[in-house]
């Protein structure tokens, strides 16, 4: 059974969907079945890797199109992705007045759970009924942080919301890290930020922190995550260690969970 990450921040800009992009496209490249799901109107992460058809995300969530006819391939190998379009933002009208709003994308990732090793949802950058399906679909939240005072701020309500998506919708949700996007390190202010979280949440934060990188933000123009348009510049090569952090992370876990049993 794969394992579902969503990639949630409140405050836009701060790098989440290029991190749910390159995290994906790495983690494929090393080994892994990934499936991308663009659970944003704005369909930047469908951009990102050039797919922009349909049947998309909503699509099926409308029930007019099945969990498989969703699915695209895409330029990396073993990374496929469930594009967006803006659509998506007149299904989170629809969605408010359902009786299960929040369960409807679980529902309908359900049968690909056992097609991927990892399942990675992008979400738009507020706390509504999108970002809420994400968190209930999930195993785990990454959260992408920039490094500046207010996204502080935005990261204990986060972590409010997700202590309250815990107790209504999804038990088991866990935090699966923190990691810091758009570092510089001539900043002290950045340098504070990064020292701070990572005191207070220690082993919570991942040691890889994603530079400030002009190649990083024109890669998704090209529709090509950073391993295709530069793997060798310092954005690519921050996000090749996360992958395998986070995938070390939790082989750690597994192991932990076996010596326990």
């Amino acid at each position: 059974m794969g394992k579902t990450y969503v990639f949630v921040n409140q405050k836009g800009g701060v790098g989440k969907t290029t991190s749910a992009l390159n995290l994906g496209a790495y983690m494929a490249d090393e080994g892994k079945r990934v499936l991308l799901v663009d659970f944003d109107s704005q369909a930047n992460l469908s951009s990102g890797v050039g797919a922009k058809q349909r049947p998309g995300v909503y699509e099926l969530l409308a029930g007019t199109a099945t969990a498989q006819e969703a699915v695209r391939i895409t330029a990396v190998p073993r990374l496929h992705v469930i594009p967006s379009s803006i659509d998506l933002a007149g299904a989170a009208v629809e969605l408010i007045d359902h009786e299960e709003r929040d369960l409807f994308l679980k529902k309908a990732l359900a049968p690909l759970k056992s097609e991927y090793d990892f399942i990675l949802i992008d979400c738009p950058p507020s706390l509504g009924v999108l970002t809420l399906n994400g968190m209930a679909a999930a195993d785990d939240v990454l959260i992408p942080m920039q490094c500046e005072y207010f996204a502080m701020e935005g990261l204990n309500l986060l972590l409010r919301t997700i202590q309250r998506i815990q107790r209504s919708l999804n038990k088991s949700l866990g935090i699966g890290g923190i990691f810091f996007t758009m570092y510089d390190p001539r900043s002290r202010l950045a340098q504070d930020v990064v020292r701070q979280v990572s005191a207070y949440f220690t082993d919570k934060v991942f040691s890889t922190i994603i530079p400030r990188n002009i190649r990083l933000s024109e890669a998704p123009s090209c529709g090509q995550p950073i391993l295709l348009y530069d793997p060798h510049c310092s954005g690519a090569r921050a996000y090749q260690s996360l992958a395998r952090e986070v995938l070390l992370r939790l082989q750690e876990k597994e192991e932990g969970k076996k010596d326990v049993a």
